[in-house]
């Protein structure tokens, strides 16, 4: 049976979709048959230009570039304001069904998120989505993308605490742009002992591998 997990990150940025490409790539590498989704995604003109784009060509999935997501806007702001300028709202349906599509065709399914969990994907008078019901419709476990500096402690705390509320499974923590320092060390150790999740890798600037075990990677997707 198909495994998942789903890539968050703690604002828009981040390097969410750099650190997922990363991720996917040491699995496909280590010989994981691995894929991606993501259920919707502004700010292009075509997928092979997308994040999903990147991500299908840094990972070396050569995986059906319309299987890679499910709606795509152009214009650059929150989904949910793409999808009322542009007339092409979220349906939960299309998730669900493209979402299990990736499934039967990869053992490990990275779904990636849309900016920071609390991003809403569909906000209008038939319905309210947010990053937080595609989460659960999957069912979902959770991995979260954070800036190594200044101000990551606040924002990782504050993600990791909407997560426990909304009962949904944090795996661990990646902190990206990371170049080490007394700062960047002292946020490793806060961030571990205030919300009791590992920081599981660090990724610096223009790294091409993520100095993470590949099978350790994958016991994360459930």
């Amino acid at each position: 049976m198909s495994k998942s997990l789903f890539i968050t990150a703690t604002g828009t940025d981040i390097g969410k979709t750099y650190v997922t490409a990363l991720l996917v790539k040491k699995l496909r590498e280590a010989n994981f048959n691995a894929g991606y989704y993501k259920a919707a995604l502004s700010g292009a003109d075509n997928i092979a230009e997308s994040d999903a784009g990147f991500v299908n060509r840094i990972a070396n999935i050569h995986q059906d570039e319309q299987t890679l997501l499910s709606y795509l806007y152009k214009n650059a702001v929150s989904p949910h304001l793409a999808a009322k300028i542009e007339g092409n709202p979220v349906e939960k349906d299309t998730v669900i069904s493209d979402y299990a599509t990736v499934q039967k065709n990869y053992d490990y399914v990275t779904v990636e998120g849309s900016g920071g969990i609390i991003c809403p994907i569909r906000y209008d008078d038939k319905a309210k989505y947010f990053l937080t019901d595609i989460v659960k419709w999957l069912h979902l476990p959770t991995l979260i993308i954070a800036d190594a500096g200044l101000g990551t402690i606040n924002s990782v705390v504050l993600t990791v605490e909407y997560l426990k509320h909304q009962n949904i499974k944090v795996q661990g923590i990646i902190l990206n742009n990371y170049t080490g320092g007394i700062m960047q060390e002292d946020n490793i150790k806060m961030i571990e002992d205030l919300t009791d999740i590992p920081v599981i890798a660090l990724v610096k600037p223009n790294d091409k591998d993520i100095d993470i075990d590949a099978k350790f990677l994958a016991s994360l997707y459930l």
